[in-house]
């Protein structure tokens, strides 16, 4: 069967992350260890034949992305569809003021049904970027390509191919710096490995 491999790659760590939502916010700067993080896990990478390597266009994402695509010499393509959940008015707030909100508890605990407020739902990112992925497999057959996104991204991706709902993608981790690989085709596709941590934590 052809199937396209997709290295799903969690951004490295930034400066805002386990404080604020960064959601989308721009100029959210890679930490230090982000910085080590995105060098490790590029260089490890680079043992694979990557034919490509997509990214969100946040600036966490992209320089997690530019590390591994400048292993090979290539450009980083950016795919919008792989951005970061639209949070809306959560967006820039802090994970201690958001975790007394109804509305808060409501999306965490309902995912397939809750939606931010001024934000989108996860099921239409979830949506957006199964597309984009299928449109990149089928660019890209019997190739394997890196694609650089966002912690809730890539579980709703993985949830998506796994058939479980929405309301249960914090049953596991997707951790930064972290791999996890789909293999998509014409047929489908099926989820190879979850966050696999290629760096020592």
């Amino acid at each position: 069967m052809t199937a396209t491999e997709i290295l799903l790659v969690r951004h490295a760590a930034h400066v805002e992350l386990g404080r604020t939502l960064s959601g989308r916010r721009r100029d959210v700067a890679l930490s230090r260890e982000g910085l080590e993080q995105a060098e490790i896990v590029a260089d490890l990478i680079a043992v694979e034949p990557i034919a490509a390597v997509y990214a969100s266009p946040r600036e966490r994402a992209y320089y997690t992305a530019r590390e591994i695509a400048d292993r090979y010499e290539q450009k980083v393509r950016i795919a919008d569809a792989l951005d970061e959940v639209d949070f809306g008015d959560w967006t820039g707030r802090s994970f201690d003021e958001l975790a007394g909100e109804p509305e808060w508890k409501l999306w965490n605990e309902q995912r397939s049904t809750a939606r931010p407020p001024g934000g989108e739902s996860m099921g239409e990112a979830c949506a957006r970027a199964v597309a984009a992925l299928e449109d990149v497999a089928r660019d890209h057959p019997n190739q394997t390509v890196v694609a650089v996104s966002h912690c809730d991204i890539i579980r709703a991706v993985i949830a998506r191919y796994l058939g479980l709902s929405l309301d249960n993608i914090l049953r596991f981790d997707i951790d930064p710096a972290s791999v996890s690989r789909l293999a998509l085709g014409g047929w489908g596709g099926r989820v190879i490995s979850v966050n696999e941590g290629l760096y020592q934590r």
